[in-house]
């Protein structure tokens, strides 16, 4: 049975989960079928005992406590009313100008990505808030949806990102290596999306208007209305400076996070009993889906490495001589069309154990490509038939 052709393995096991995926069976349980299927056929019912070991070292790693800690913290914060706050500061600052709304969304996008740390918190949140407001004061459709599903999308990249712990966690590289290096690259993204906006609302101004000047309000208005950054600024600083500078290590800092959260809530006056129950179930509900898809994929990628075709994308590289970047715009490639059908912990957990020891062996930077790839997943996530923040934000656009 060693004997069998790596790219027909490769295509089994691949071509075996396409399909049942498509068929609309969980992720998990395609993974975990075709992994049980291909390990209990070639290795008989040793096949089980590898479940077993592998579950058990997956689960064995402090990193993935960080993952609760923050999921808890961006929805604590998410349900203290913070967001609120912070939309009508960014009202105030930037509403004057033309496109002010838009760019204040995509600020406070990047505020929200770095206190919930899952993408798509910020089009959930500014769906219900920003959205309307925008289009009330005569904001195109496009521009107004376009400008929230773009920064929810942050999220990726902003730190503290659970996707960027996952990466972690699969590649073995340091959470606090990935954060730092994913800050700069996800404000610079804001930028540009910052730039995008006030560009198109003054050579057109008709979709991005100024507020109305009796909702506009004086310097001192403005400088009142910041004391709304005080508390998440605070608490984003500190767990972010924890891990950067190697204060505390990520998972430390996360609970730091969470800690903080409840504080923020309880200063808010919206934290209560049923409130810290949903906040304790949802984060339950996301962590159960999470580390099922963990042992699943990791046992998939323990058993296709097992059996022999690992080393075929090396193999492949070998024999017909490809440029390393090339190999790396197609990963990139691939990264991008999977993002179009499969969400990005789906693509993280299938890939990463797959395409990062041939990015080690092509001589680059980890740490870059894992940059690299979460720009990808940013794009893919905003890219039809299936980008899922499209159907988030489309649903609040439906509900107006």
């Amino acid at each position: 049975m060693s004997d069998i052709d790596p790219l027909i393995i490769t295509l089994g096991m691949f071509g075996a989960m396409f399909v049942m995926l498509m068929l609309g069976t969980p992720l998990s349980w395609a993974l975990l079928t075709v992994g049980m299927g291909f390990a209990y056929f070639l290795w008989g019912a040793g096949a089980l005992d590898l479940l077993t070991i592998s579950a058990f070292s997956s689960m064995d790693n402090f990193i993935l406590v960080a993952l609760p800690m923050f999921i808890f913290m961006g929805l604590m914060l998410e349900r203290s009313g913070i967001t609120d706050d912070l939309f009508e500061m960014m009202n105030k600052l930037m509403g004057a100008q033309p496109g002010g709304l838009g760019v204040g969304t995509i600020i406070l996008c990047a505020l929200i990505a770095a206190m919930a740390g899952v993408s798509g918190a910020a089009t959930v949140s500014l769906g219900v808030i920003a959205l309307p407001a925008m289009l009330k004061r005569g904001y195109s459709k496009k521009l107004a949806t376009g400008t929230i599903m773009a920064g929810g999308a942050l999220g990726f990249l902003i730190p503290p990102s659970v996707l960027m712990i996952l990466y972690a966690f699969l590649a073995k590289e340091s959470i606090g290596k990935l954060f730092a290096a994913g800050l700069m690259p996800g404000l610079m993204l804001a930028g540009l999306y910052i730039l995008y906006i006030l560009i198109i609302s003054r050579v057109n101004p008709k979709i991005a208007p100024p507020l109305a000047v009796k909702e506009q309000v004086d310097w001192k208005g403005k400088l009142v209305s910041l004391k709304a950054l005080i508390l998440p600024g605070s608490l984003i600083v500190a767990v972010l400076l924890c891990i950067i500078l190697g204060l505390t290590s990520p998972t430390e800092a996360s609970a730091i996070g969470a800690a903080g959260a409840i504080i923020c809530a309880a200063v808010y006056r919206t934290l209560t009993w049923k409130m810290l129950k949903d906040v304790l179930m949802d984060t339950t509900k996301l962590m159960g889906m999470l580390i099922w898809i963990t042992l699943t994929a990791l046992f998939f990628s323990k058993v296709y490495i097992g059996l022999g075709a690992g080393f075929l994308l090396q193999d492949l590289i070998d024999d017909y001589e490809l440029a390393p970047m090339m190999v790396i715009l197609a990963m990139l490639a691939c990264y991008f069309v999977l993002g179009m059908f499969l969400d990005d912990f789906a693509i993280v957990f299938i890939t990463v154990p797959l395409f990062v020891p041939i990015v080690e062996f092509l001589g680059f930077d980890p740490v870059w490509f894992a940059i690299l790839f979460i720009v990808s997943m940013q794009t893919a996530y905003l890219t039809p038939p299936f980008g899922i923040i499209y159907f988030i934000c489309d649903r609040w656009h439906h509900h107006l």
